[in-house]
């Protein structure tokens, strides 16, 4: 349960109950209504998401469960026409030991010798389609939280061995240090000064399923931190993550444009450069509009981005493109137009090059 330590709440996780989920409704005498909604609306969610046990017999998937790695395991979404979704690690590489199969009144996802990198959320959905468009009915869904525990490994593996996480004032900011065991405790570290972060569940919380969530980043969380875990046994020490702090304005990029020279001579090398400053994490797209591009004039066009600190603790990203012509003629005379790009809006600069 968010907001809770880890240590009080872990044992009652649901995938780790020994009564099974079941059908029947049972009606508290005097039911409060936020249980009320939340049983509702968890029952719905499962409605069409079952475990396939042994002997051919089914079983209806509670928020988690918890298995132990090496296990295989098979779900069933009921449906025609059925979309899955899975940890992100097993497209990455392909994985050969999952499938998924649909049929006539199911689809069935296989998981076979399961790792605790397989740890993760596993949903699915049916899909109405009208011709070609398709989209997602929310009221036919069904989602569990699997937890393929490992002693050996405490927390899930990822790729690398250091991750980089923005701290936005106006957005939550997550650890993903996320276990295998959802009842082992967690600890945060910092590595400079070396001391434990305080996770007092309200700024700063623990969800096995995320990580730690600073709720309210600034500035003075900033720094290198790692994650500790114990569950029967000697602790486990997580990656490093970089913790970045960023205050960038949102909306359109904030865009200029730059030419080494505003007058060029014939067979001169000229290039003009779009410089866009935001978000770390906000990818710019860029499109050039130039004197020679209907005709085919051949030009050089160069995307590149880099982090820059903007004072102490304040991080932004800076991302350029530049244009390239190689052997100025008089057909480049003229403006060269760049369109920058991202979710909020776009913005347009020009510039003009004359021979």
């Amino acid at each position: 349960v968010i907001g809770q330590p880890a240590k009080s709440k872990r044992p009652k996780e649901p995938g780790e109950n020994k009564i099974k989920p079941v059908n029947k409704k049972v009606k508290p005498k005097t039911p409060k209504t936020k249980e009320r909604e939340s049983v509702d609306s968890s029952l719905k969610s499962q409605s069409i998401l079952t475990q396939v046990m042994d002997r051919g017999h089914f079983q209806k998937l509670a928020a988690t469960l918890s298995l132990a790695a090496g296990q295989s395991i098979e779900l069933r979404c009921k449906g025609s026409n059925v979309t899955w979704n899975y940890p992100s690690y097993l497209d990455t590489f392909k994985d050969s030991r999952l499938s998924i199969k649909q049929l006539d009144r199911y689809s069935q996802l296989i998981l076979e010798n399961s790792t605790a990198a397989d740890t993760g959320e596993y949903s699915c959905w049916l899909q109405l389609c009208n011709g070609n468009k398709c989209r997602k009915d929310e009221t036919k869904t069904g989602s569990t939280y699997i937890f393929f525990t490992d002693k050996e490994e405490l927390f899930v593996p990822t790729p690398s061995y250091f991750e980089i996480v923005y701290l936005n004032p106006d957005k939550p900011a997550v650890i993903p240090c996320r276990v295998t065991t959802p009842s082992a405790k967690v600890t945060l570290h910092r590595e400079f000064p070396a001391e434990e972060i305080e996770t007092d569940g309200t700024d700063i919380i623990y969800d096995a399923k995320k990580g730690f969530v600073f709720q309210h980043p600034t500035s003075d969380h900033k720094g290198i931190v790692y994650c500790k875990a114990e569950a029967q046994g000697a602790p486990q020490i997580s990656i490093k993550y970089h913790l970045l702090y960023v205050e960038v304005p949102k909306g359109p990029p904030s865009t200029s444009i730059a030419v080494s020279s505003s007058r060029a001579g014939v067979s001169d090398r000229v290039h003009v450069v779009c410089t866009v400053l935001g978000e770390p994490d906000v990818d710019v797209n860029f499109r050039w509009q130039y004197p020679g591009q209907e005709s085919g004039r051949p030009v050089i066009v160069q995307n590149f981005w880099r982090l820059i600190n903007r004072g102490i603790g304040h991080t932004t990203r800076i991302s350029k493109s530049l244009l390239l012509v190689e052997d100025f003629e008089d057909i480049d005379v003229g403006n060269y137009v760049c369109i920058a790009q991202n979710l909020q809006g776009e913005t347009t600069v020009a510039t003009k090059v004359e021979l």
